[in-house]
């Protein structure tokens, strides 16, 4: 969302946040859309849909960094389960589920600065408890690049009593930005958690970057969700990037469907940077009630 909002829609999102559209009545307009969007093509694909709040930096260091106090976060982020639970409650012919979306702590591309498991959960049990609190259905943590700050994460939900996913991110070679490998990260995560993860997912990469790394691997049962980006380009590249890159979207539908296919407890889908509702109506439309279109 926070791609296409930037590049095609035209709106300035200081620091990649996009809560502060909660402030303005276009901005508002603009995010119930895409909600609306994604509602509507649920309904017409007969699948349930996951409305992820606006609030991935929504923490109090990535805040500061573009003047938000700690008082006001608490108001923004409450804010984003109000107005998605608003939305749904005006669409509750679909199943809906509400995520609190949480972001890490510092950059998920070069985590130079690592906290351990006991600091990560310190620091976003923070937000996750204003999101719990504020009613959201489950907390799902994006973009994570390290296993403590996913460890910190889970720990948290599990203190607030909100079931919790984690997306951890990767690199062209299918491995974190640390250099653990995938199936590494979930093991570890789940040893040190009892297991208390809803399912992890993969986000922020392209197919071609993980797909030679899935198999049959017992932790493979715990994957269960891919949020992809429609660009090959590296994380490198992407910072770097001036304009848009959008992919094919029927390629990357297609990608996805053959993953589902090879893999079917990889259940949820969506889209992350360069994508658009192209890319979403695109992977939907390999699905029609849960099951792949022949």
């Amino acid at each position: 969302m926070e791609t296409d909002l930037l590049f095609t829609q035209g709106f300035d999102l200081p620091g990649f946040a996009s809560y502060p559209l909660l402030e303005t009545t276009a901005g508002r307009r603009q995010l119930r859309a895409y909600y609306e969007d994604l509602i509507a093509l649920a309904r017409d694909k007969d699948v349930g849909a996951i409305l992820e709040a606006p609030t991935w930096v929504a923490n109090r260091d990535r805040g500061a960094q573009i003047g938000y106090e700690p008082a006001t976060l608490v108001e923004r982020n409450t804010q984003a389960v109000a107005f998605l639970s608003e939305i749904c409650a005006d669409h509750d012919d679909v199943p809906v589920l509400t995520s609190g979306n949480v972001g890490p702590r510092a950059d998920a591309y070069a985590p130079t600065e690592q906290m351990n498991a006991a600091q990560a959960e310190a620091y976003h049990i923070e937000q996750i408890n204003v999101l719990a609190q504020a009613g959201i259905h489950l907390i799902s943590a994006y973009t994570i690049a390290y296993t403590e700050e996913a460890i910190g994460i889970v720990n948290a939900a599990r203190q607030c009593g909100v079931p919790v996913v984690v997306a951890f991110t990767v690199e062209t070679d299918g491995r974190l930005p640390t250099g653990v490998s995938l199936g590494q990260a979930i093991k570890a995560v789940d040893n040190a958690t009892d297991g208390y993860s809803a399912y992890f997912m993969i986000n922020c990469a392209h197919p071609d970057h993980f797909q030679h790394v899935l198999s049959d691997a017992s932790w493979m049962a715990r994957l269960k969700g891919l949020v992809v980006n429609a660009s090959r380009c590296s994380h490198a590249e992407l910072d770097q990037s001036t304009k848009l890159d959008d992919g094919d979207p029927v390629e990357l539908g297609q990608q996805l469907a053959a993953l589902h296919r090879n893999y079917p407890n990889i259940r949820v889908l969506g889209g992350c940077c360069g994508t658009d509702m192209r890319h979403m109506a695109e992977i939907a439309s390999a699905f029609q009630g849960g099951k792949l279109v022949p």
